[in-house]
Order: C-alpha cells, then structure tokens, then sequence
C-alpha cells in the first residue's frame, strides 16, 4: 500500500552555507506544505557602499561573502568600470579570469567532496570517508588547495582580493611562481580522472522537473565574467538589463527573496552555465559530461553536481592555457589611468553558484550615489521551493519513508551548493 502521509521539519539545514529550513507536510496524499525557508536577518549590504569612492568599493563588496569574495569585488568593479568608460588592459583580464578560475575551482572542490558527497555514500560527514576513500578525500584536499593558489597568486591572498582594482589589477604575478602554478594543476589532473571514476559509482536520483535556466553568454567562450543574460527558455539581454531578467518579489515564510522570468522560477548555476554554453567546454570537459550522461538541457539539479565536476576540468585546463600565454606575454602594463565621471552600470560574473549581479551608480566624482547586488542563491530559491513539493510527491509515490525522503530534500538543496547568508540582502 503507498504511503500517504510524510511530515518533515529540517532546522536548519546542515553541510550548506548559512540557515535555511526545509519542511515538507503530506497528507492523505495531498500536499500539505513543502517550504524551503531562508531564515538569516537581512543585510542591507547596499547601502554600506553608498557615498563610498570607486576605488575603496570592491574591497567592501569582497566581505560580503568568505567564498566568492573574487565575485563580488570583480561584479563590483565590471560594474564601476562599464558606469565611468574604464577599459582595463589585456594582461589585468587575464589575471582577472584566472583568478575567478581560481575562487570557482577551490569552491567547488569543497562542495563537491565535502558537502555534496557524503549524502551519496550515506555518511553524515566526510569524515568517515577519510578511512574508507581516502584517496578521493586527498584528491579533493588537492583540487581545492590549487584553487586556493591561483586565488593566492592573482589577488594577493586566499580570500578578500587586495590586487583587483577599478582600472585592472596592482600588482603582477612574478613568472617563476606562474610556472610553479602550471606544474601544480598539470598534477591534479589525475585527481580529476579519479574523482570521474569514483563519481561513476554513485547513484544521482532519477528525478526532473522542467525549468529556466539563465546564465552569462558571450556565444565565444565560456562566461565567467561579462556577456549577455541568456535563457534557455529563448530570452536574450544586455547585462544591464538585469531586473528584467530576475524581477525580484519577497514571500512572508522566508527572509531571502526571489525571483522570477518565463516560469514559477527559474536556475542559476553550474548546470545553467552548462545547459547554455556547452558549445564552449574544453575537449576534455565535454568527454567527462558524457561519461556521465549530461547533455544540454538537463533538468535534474541533482545533475549540478556533476556539472560543477565538469566544470573543474575545464577550468583547470583553460588556466593552464592562462598561464601559458601569461608566461609569454609583458606584464608591465596591468592598470588604466582613469578619471572619475559619472555613469550607472551592471557587471554581472558567473560566480560559482551562479550569475551575481551588481549595479552601481556614481556621480561625478566617483562617489557611489547606489548600489544594488542580486545574488545567485537569490535567484535559486524559489527553484529550490518547487523542486522541493514535486521532489516530496514523487518519493511518496515511490514508497519512500519520512527519512528516506528527508534525505533527498536535504540532497535536492545541497544539489544547488546555496550560498545563504549573501542571499538576504
């Protein structure tokens, strides 16, 4: 006989960044209430910037989160620097890609292996596979720790960026660490195949429910910082049209907002990223995708994992190029003189869990006049609500008892890596 009644209450939600609920309640097979609550005090972190310099920004913005503090101090400067005509020099791009390869590789390398992971082998913590995998353990302590030294080596320290600023970066890498840099991912590429093969065992929950999916796309390479907003439901914009594309509206049962396009909700993240721009991986991150079965579009989040582990290969790959035309090219012109002016703009980048925007607003001499930052978590969260009912409904259908349903709620939010604490802004 199914099952028709589930009563489920998380508080709070272990193994993700920051307080957030889950409750689920069925009842004679009707779905009572199935709520993915953020439950953290609003930050207001706008308003800190206001009447601050240009230049001192990005080092502000950079607190707002401990993990994609390059995020946020690059969407604050793409944003400062579109507003007032400020074109950076090659050799700062550069840099400044690779260090958002950086903050994307260490980020997912700690979600992957230390939060996602264990709910797939069943153990409470990554702690007990240190006995029993030790070598995928490993493998992940030296992907996130390569990720950690590009970070180190492009802004100056692991995390809160000193070098990037409005007009480029400070400050050059010295060649002889660029190379030692090289050698250090060309010795993580076997963690990769590792980490494929060991994923390969897992078993991702056979679950789908169809959604949007935006993203950066500059239909050349693929986006970490700058481009066009793209839906996979066929809406293209500038990236100053970001209210349009995220049209934000709050719901009294949690303190984040949400957002909104085509649909109820739509997805931010590495499996947007890849369902948008998958013409543009590396040859070597297209034939991981296909071990795995992933093609564009997928509409299982459990599959972000697996997107974000694709990802990893091709960053580590690009930033070996990176690097290599780094080695071959003068890095003594590395920041544009510029005066202020006043302007507004968005810089939008793709942070690790999706596509962060800021807007800023200056006046004539360089002053923020108005900040607004729309984060990806944000934008996750009404996804992350949906996916939650029909996720409930289908394990009920299934048999699956009150804990074995539990479990995979507490997978589906954990499948989106969310970033709670910067999403109540």
């Amino acid at each position: 006989m199914t099952k028709v009644n589930c009563s489920i209450d998380v508080h709070h939600l272990t193994r993700v960044e920051g307080h957030g609920d889950i409750r689920i309640s069925i009842k004679e097979g009707k779905l009572i209430d199935a709520t993915w609550a953020v439950v953290e005090t609003p930050r207001f972190f706008e308003v800190m910037v206001k009447g601050m310099s240009a230049q001192r920004v990005p080092f502000l913005t950079s607190r707002i989160c401990g993990i994609c503090s390059i995020s946020h101090a690059l969407a604050s400067i793409r944003s400062l620097e579109r507003a007032m005509e400020i074109t950076p020099p090659d050799a700062a791009e550069k840099i400044r890609l690779l260090a958002m390869h950086g903050e994307t590789l260490q980020s997912h390398a700690l979600h992957l292996f230390f939060l996602a992971i264990p709910d797939f082998v069943n153990t409470p913590s990554v702690l007990p596979l240190i006995k029993s995998h030790p070598e995928i353990v490993q493998a992940g302590l030296r992907l996130k720790e390569a990720g950690n030294a590009i970070s180190a080596l492009t802004t100056g320290r692991l995390t809160h960026p000193v070098s990037l600023v409005v007009g480029g970066v400070s400050k050059a890498p010295e060649k002889k660490d660029l190379l030692a840099l090289k050698h250090q991912l060309e010795g993580v590429l076997p963690d990769l195949e590792k980490t494929d093969a060991f994923c390969k065992t897992l078993t991702i929950p056979d679950f789908t429910r169809e959604t949007e999916f935006v993203s950066l796309y500059n239909g050349i390479t693929y986006p970490f910082i700058g481009g066009d907003l793209l839906s996979t439901d066929g809406i293209r914009q500038n990236e100053n049209e970001y209210l349009t594309m995220t049209n934000e509206y709050l719901e009294e049962y949690t303190t984040s907002k949400l957002t909104k396009l085509s649909r109820e909700s739509f997805a931010a993240g590495a499996l947007a990223r890849f369902n948008n721009n998958y013409a543009f991986l590396h040859p070597r991150a297209k034939e991981a995708a296909e071990t795995f079965g992933l093609r564009p579009v997928n509409h299982n989040p459990f599959m972000n994992n697996i997107a974000q582990l694709v990802e990893c290969h091709h960053i580590v790959h690009d930033a070996i190029s990176m690097i290599e035309k780094l080695l071959d090219d003068p890095l003594d012109q590395l920041k544009t003189q510029w005066t202020p002016k006043a302007g507004a703009a968005t810089g939008a980048v793709e942070a690790p869990r999706g596509i962060l925007y800021h807007h800023m607003e200056v006046d004539e001499s360089g002053k923020v006049v108005k900040g607004d930052c729309i984060i990806p978590t944000t934008q996750n969260n009404a996804n992350i609500h949906l996916d939650l009912s029909a996720l409930a409904l289908q394990a009920l259908e299934e048999g699956k008892n009150d804990k074995e349903i539990q479990l995979l709620c507490e997978m589906a939010v954990r499948s989106y890596d969310p970033c709670i604490s910067c999403s109540v802004h």
